[in-house]
Parts: structure tokens; sequence; C-alpha cells
């Protein structure tokens, strides 16, 4: 069981090939007692994305904030607070910031989503 709010969970910047300006806070999981899933929220930058990338496992994403192109299979779909969208296994996928604030999304994966 956990309440708590988003300025207690410490930010981790995301490197790696094709990211640009992004932060992970793992707020909900196994930790806290969701043994199967785990809910995080990405803050992306301005002018920053999300790698574009696939794996074998879906996810669920609820933007919070700001504006972005999600790209998925190839067709890119404008999205903004309040939009939301599944993304299902092994489709290749990006989000983009677009607007000139932090894009914010929250993205539920099963637990092995986690360990990327």
């Amino acid at each position: 069981m956990v309440v708590s709010n988003i300025e207690n969970i410490k930010a981790v910047p995301m490197d790696g090939e094709g990211v640009k300006s992004v932060v992970k806070r793992v707020l909900v999981g196994p930790k806290e007692g969701w043994e199967s899933h785990v809910m995080r929220i990405f803050t992306v930058g301005k002018g920053g994305n999300t790698p574009r990338h696939k794996h074998p496992w879906p996810h669920i994403n609820y933007i919070v904030s700001g504006e972005g192109i999600l790209y998925m299979d190839g067709v890119e779909y404008k999205v903004k607070k309040d939009s939301f969208a599944y993304v299902p296994s092994n489709v290749e996928h990006q989000y983009v910031n677009t607007g000139e604030d932090d894009f914010v999304f929250i993205c539920i994966v099963p637990k092995e989503g986690e360990n990327i």
C-alpha cells in the first residue's frame, strides 16, 4: 500500500541511443505491492523524445500535460493533455515533445517492462 506525491519520487534521467531530455519516476510497482505491473511517469523536456523502439509487452499511456506526437506502427498521432493510448506488444513506438512545455505521461507496463 502506498500514498505519496510525485515530489517524493526521485527523477532518474534516461540515457541511451535515441533518448533526448527524458526523466522517469517509478510510482507504483512490486516494491509497493503491485506484483504484476509498474506505473511510471515520464517527463520529456522541450525538444526531447523517447527512443523509437519496440518490445514484447504492451503498455498503457495517459498524457498528463503538454503536447506531442506518438509515433506508433508507422503512423504519427497528435496527443495532448488527457489523451491516452494502448501500445500493443511488438509495435514500434516513440513519443516526441512538440510543445513549448514539458510533455508528461503515465506509462503502465507489466513488471518485465521495467527491467529495461
